[in-house]
């Protein structure tokens, strides 16, 4: 074989072989790290781990411990909430932002991006900053107290039957405004020539948007859905920074649960199958919306 006959077979295999080489690195990592350790979570939840990983398989023992486990129902019912509102209010407040900014305003470049920035922070600078701002001695209540309400009481940080609302208002702050943006990029994807027939046939703006953009938009609902509920149920920063699962665990959700017993209760298996419940959750919320993106038809 020539020197220029091996140049080319090298190049050939070069070519063919180049994007595997570069994936490859980053698919092993992917698969021990983040596969490898689910896998590990998945088994811990059923052996007998306490302090440390015990491989002493006990069956579904840690499971009946966490389903009899108070506070895991305080943290079930509080996702329930959290996740609920948070899902109605991001929604609703979104596709109203959206619909306003599809009207073509002035400004509309700067007021979009004012309503995305708190997306681009994180939930623990979030979390910090809705601390302060609900702090009873020096946030909200304090600020009109200082105006001359002195009766005035917004103490929901450190109410217990309140707290957990607290959490929903900093989640839609932050959320809202990423939310608002998906719904404007499917409306603004919607033909003009449908909405002038639409105008030509006499329908009104409200009904215009009811009967036709809407339906037109809905995979946008279904995308937007999928993506407040994953940030829902793996909600811990936020939790951590505002209220630290307190007043006691009375805004605990799994998340922060699973922390709680791995890290300060060494109880390893009970976090493992709290982890699992998540991992569970989680995915009954995915394989839907995978399905429809695999049924979907290629453009």
């Amino acid at each position: 074989m020539t020197d220029r006959s091996r140049r080319v077979a090298f190049d050939r295999f070069f070519e063919r072989w180049l994007p595997q080489i570069v994936v490859s690195p980053m698919f092993a990592a992917s698969l021990l790290f983040v596969y490898g350790f689910i896998a590990w979570t998945v088994y811990i939840s059923f052996t007998k781990s306490g302090v440390m990983p015990n491989y002493t398989l006990i069956g579904l023992g840690q499971y009946e411990r966490l389903w009899t486990t108070p506070r895991w129902f305080v943290a079930i019912e509080n996702l329930f909430i959290f996740t609920s509102l948070f899902m109605i209010c991001c929604m609703l407040i979104g596709l109203f932002l959206a619909i306003l900014l599809d009207q073509r305003i002035r400004a509309e470049g700067m007021i979009r991006t004012i309503y995305l920035y708190p997306m681009a922070l994180s939930f623990i600078v979030t979390g910090t900053a809705w601390k302060w701002i609900l702090n009873p001695t020096l946030g909200v209540e304090k600020i009109i107290q200082g105006w001359g309400f002195p009766n005035f009481n917004f103490d929901w940080l450190v109410d217990p039957n309140m707290a957990i609302y607290t959490i929903v208002i900093a989640g839609v702050w932050q959320s809202s405004g990423y939310v608002m943006a998906l719904f404007l990029a499917g409306l603004r994807s919607v033909d003009d020539e449908i909405i002038k027939a639409a105008a030509i046939d006499g329908a009104g703006p409200f009904r215009t948007y009811w009967s036709i953009i809407l339906p037109i938009v809905r995979p946008v609902f279904f995308s937007a859905f999928v993506v407040l509920a994953h940030l829902a149920i793996k909600s811990f920063d936020l939790v951590m920074a505002l209220t630290g699962g307190g007043p006691g665990y009375a805004t605990d959700m799994p998340a922060t649960f699973m922390y709680s017993f791995a890290f300060q209760r060494s109880e390893l298996g009970t976090a493992a199958a709290s982890a699992v419940m998540m991992l569970v959750t989680v995915t009954a919320i995915f394989i839907p919306y995978l399905y429809s993106e695999l049924r979907r038809p290629a453009k």
